[in-house]
């Protein structure tokens, strides 16, 4: 008498039997990816990763040689008129941690004297997100006038900010104000828009955020050395604004 078997059994072992055949045919298809057998073949592959590594190791190259010289703390960098912080995005419409240490280090900055404007640049793209406004708001509360905050709502990124503090603002030098895993690519993509910079990188604890931002920087060089040779325009130019000027002249009234 034949064994009849539940359709439940007759499923398993179908699946069993697929997985087998799939588990032979692997090796076959992994011989298939063979690296070449002559030694042309295997020098010339050994000279195409190591071209592959340099050229991915260029731009981050390019940015510690224009920036290293450049990068100070909060004790010892030039004074200068102006200091740009860069935005690092919001938590319930507050600054997350990370931007409340560069808004920190930028009211440390003019306490003693070292800036006397501090730029805030950020994304003010949506009416319910407001960076600058946000930042402007932690730094009257550090003690940093209102009168000596000017915003910038269109730093949508890094290269944008840097153009604009120039274009728009007329900065001409500054202290910019990041994280160390930012900070030079802060200062080589403003050094090429015009703006005589020296960077503050703000220490950070090593955590999952600190190393997804050093991860990220390796593929932003690439994208701050496009933008250097290319120069392209800001998502949102617009028109020349005052608001440094007047915050300086305003010193001393």
């Amino acid at each position: 008498m034949r064994l009849r078997l539940a359709p439940s059994t007759r499923s398993r072992e179908a699946g069993a039997r697929s997985r087998l055949r799939l588990r032979l045919r692997l090796p076959t298809r992994l011989r298939e990816l063979r690296l070449p057998r002559t030694r042309r073949g295997q020098r010339r592959g050994a000279q195409a990763v190591m071209v592959g590594c340099v050229l991915a190791l260029t731009p981050a190259t390019w940015m510690h040689t224009t920036a290293d010289a450049r990068i100070r703390s909060v004790a010892d960098v030039p004074a200068r008129d102006v200091a740009v912080v860069f935005g690092a995005g919001l938590r319930d419409g507050a600054p997350t941690p990370y931007l409340a240490h560069r808004l920190d280090a930028a009211a440390e900055l003019y306490e003693g004297g070292k800036v006397k404007v501090v730029l805030v640049t950020g994304d003010n793209s949506r009416e319910e997100y407001d960076e600058p406004d946000a930042m402007r708001t932690y730094l009257t509360a550090r003690g940093v006038p209102d009168g000596r905050i000017v915003s910038d709502y269109a730093g949508f990124d890094t290269w944008d900010s840097c153009v604009r503090a120039r274009k728009i603002f007329g900065v001409e030098r500054a202290v910019l104000v990041t994280q160390g895993f930012h900070v030079r690519r802060a200062v080589a993509l403003c050094r090429a828009a015009g703006v005589d910079s020296y960077g503050v990188g703000v220490a950070e604890r090593r955590d999952v955020t600190w190393y997804y931002g050093g991860v990220r920087e390796l593929a932003a060089a690439g994208k701050a050395a496009l933008d250097t040779v290319t120069r392209p325009d800001p998502h949102f130019l617009g028109p020349r604004e005052s608001g440094v000027t007047e915050a300086l002249a305003s010193e001393g009234r």
